[in-house]
């Protein structure tokens, strides 16, 4: 058995700048806690694998292709491969959330 402490996981390097602490990551899947504090948001890209996000707690911004809604704690969002997507934080207390990648992806993350 191994057991991850989200807050104590290792620190994933990301492009957005914000908190990104890596939970779980095999040749199969990949699983990655994110937290936005107020204001924070993740730059617009997509991913050639499909995501799904798991908010945990707060209230976000969820951009999916020309989609918005405002998503809270206990929602399960999927984002289709190759949308362009993003989160945002524009609220006043932190947006966590899982993104899972069921399969890996095995190509670079695109940027918009």
């Amino acid at each position: 058995m191994k057991i991850i402490d989200a807050k104590k996981a290792t620190k994933h390097e990301n492009p957005h700048g914000v908190s990104v602490n890596k939970l779980y990551d095999t040749e199969h899947a990949q699983i990655m806690h994110m937290e936005l504090k107020p204001g924070e948001g993740l730059k617009k890209h997509s991913t050639p694998t499909d995501v799904c996000f798991y908010i945990l707690e707060g209230k976000g911004i969820v951009e999916i292709g020309e989609e918005q809604e405002l998503v809270s704690k206990d929602m399960l969002i999927e984002s289709p491969a190759k949308i362009p997507h993003r989160l945002m934080n524009e609220g006043t207390e932190n947006f966590r959330f899982l993104v899972i990648k069921a399969p890996r992806q095995t190509e670079a993350t695109k940027m918009m």
